[in-house]
């Protein structure tokens, strides 16, 4: 069960989406899935025991409160029992002005947000953990988000890269050269910002949304057209496959046959406006 809610008008440059998912699952069911994000999002966990695989067989937490970069492949993860998760998908343009350190260096990974934020962390647990309503949660999340962004004082959002966003949502087959043209910047002055506030190189952030536009339509979460369609089928069938087994180890006919809870949960999210 999952719900999501636009950010406040003063907001929108730093937020793409405040979401809230929770499973009533018995307290003995473990589920092992895959996330996989196109922004950096603050998840603050209100109940559930939620683990991340940091290495084969191996699972760690990051607190109650992680902040999870943007994956340029899927992400393993574990929960068991019954879950409450409360997130705030970060947009690349407003990275910098909310965290000092560059995307990069979170992408495919995660951080305790506390130890980035200390007190104004522990505020965000705190006072979305005693929120009686998603309402309430909403607000809660925004007072601590106008407060970092009064305090830390980082750069305005980039114009050139909330452009970008949009343009991997909307023509992902673009070439990095065009998309670098088309924002005002050389390709390596491109491919720096967007290391720096995506996390991921331009060919990267195009490759995945193009697979998740493919996932997305997949799962029916979209009506793309025939026209639409056919640029999502890539050069051929091996070209799709190869894509589908890069990221998700799995054939586009096996993929449309497995159950993929929480990435079917992100990709449905992602098809009302989260990503």
């Amino acid at each position: 069960m999952s719900r999501s809610y636009a950010p406040s008008a003063d907001l929108a440059a730093y937020v793409r989406r405040h979401y809230v998912f929770h499973a009533p699952l018995p307290d003995d069911f473990v589920l092992i899935d895959k996330l996989m994000s196109e922004t950096a999002i603050i998840r603050i966990l209100l109940q559930g025991d939620w683990a991340a695989e940091t290495g084969p067989d191996q699972w760690s937490n990051f607190g109650p409160i992680p902040l999870m970069g943007p994956n340029g492949i899927p992400w393993r993860v574990r929960v068991r029992g019954p879950f409450l998760v409360v997130g705030v998908a970060i947009r690349p343009g407003g990275w910098a002005s909310l965290f000092a350190e560059p995307a990069r260096l979170i992408a495919d990974g995660a951080r305790p947000l506390m130890g980035l934020w200390g007190d104004l962390g522990e505020r965000l647990y705190r006072d979305v953990a005693a929120a009686p309503d998603d309402h309430a949660v909403v607000e809660a999340i925004e007072r601590v988000l106008r407060l970092r962004l009064a305090t830390y004082c980082g750069p305005p959002p980039s114009a050139a890269m909330a452009a970008f966003e949009k343009i991997a949502r909307e023509d992902s087959t673009i070439p990095v050269a065009r998309a670098a043209q088309q924002v005002g910047l050389s390709v390596r002055q491109f491919e720096r910002q967007c290391y720096a506030s995506f996390g991921h190189s331009p060919k990267v952030i195009l490759r995945r949304s193009r697979f998740l536009d493919m996932a997305q339509a997949m799962r029916g979460f979209s009506e793309p057209s025939a026209e639409q369609l056919a640029a999502l089928r890539y050069f051929d069938q091996s070209h799709r496959n190869r894509e589908f087994r890069h990221f998700f180890q799995l054939t586009p006919g096996q993929f449309d046959k497995v159950t993929t809870p929480l990435f079917t949960a992100g990709l449905k999210l992602r098809a009302d406006g989260l990503a």
